[in-house]
């Protein structure tokens, strides 16, 4: 079990971006296993630009996938014009999530300002779940953000960890060596 989480660590060690690449899929499974929610949400209140910001949030959701792969490319050099552009759909992600989130909550203040939110909560829980699930979503993004400008910093500070593994009489060998040659 020691060793299986060396090797990890090792991994980790030599390609740090890992992390926020697994972030990216925990983001991108938040909003992709709530899309029928998203939907109903969408079909239920209809008002302008909420069904564009879904597609384009899926959109980009799946290309930064590939941005993200290509911007850190094996045994290379981070690919800038890749990262670039995988930060510029984040953010469009973001902000699309942000409006939709405004347009959720706008329908759910007018129910309320009619007296009819209840009913609405009690015959549509999609919305009310979708209203949750883009919140989530939004942090996600966020902390995916976060973790890939931050590969320099933790890649560092992941190499200063000792993974090495030590075997017994390595000391020795240096004097046996000298003693052969004699």
């Amino acid at each position: 079990m020691k060793e299986f989480f060396r090797k990890k660590l090792v991994a980790l060690k030599r390609r740090p971006q890992i992390i926020a690449g697994v972030v990216l899929v925990v983001s991108f499974l938040i909003y992709a296993l709530k899309l029928r929610v998203i939907s109903d949400t969408t079909a239920r209140i209809n008002t302008a630009g909420m069904g564009l910001c879904g597609f384009v949030t899926m959109l980009f959701s799946i290309l930064s996938f590939v941005c993200f792969l290509n911007s850190f490319p094996r045994r290379k050099k981070a690919n800038i014009p890749m990262l670039v552009l995988f930060f510029l759909m984040q953010g469009a992600i973001i902000f699309c999530d942000f409006i939709y989130y405004s347009r959720v909550k706008d329908a759910i203040l007018a129910e309320i300002a009619k007296g009819t939110a209840a009913e609405m909560f009690s015959k549509n829980p999609f919305v009310r779940e979708s209203y949750n699930m883009l919140q989530i979503h939004m942090v996600s993004v966020i902390v995916t953000l976060a973790l890939t400008a931050l590969v320099p910093v933790y890649g560092k500070l992941l190499r200063k960890i000792n993974t090495s593994v030590e075997v017994e009489g390595n000391e020795d060998i240096a004097a046996i060596e000298i003693a052969s040659e004699d």
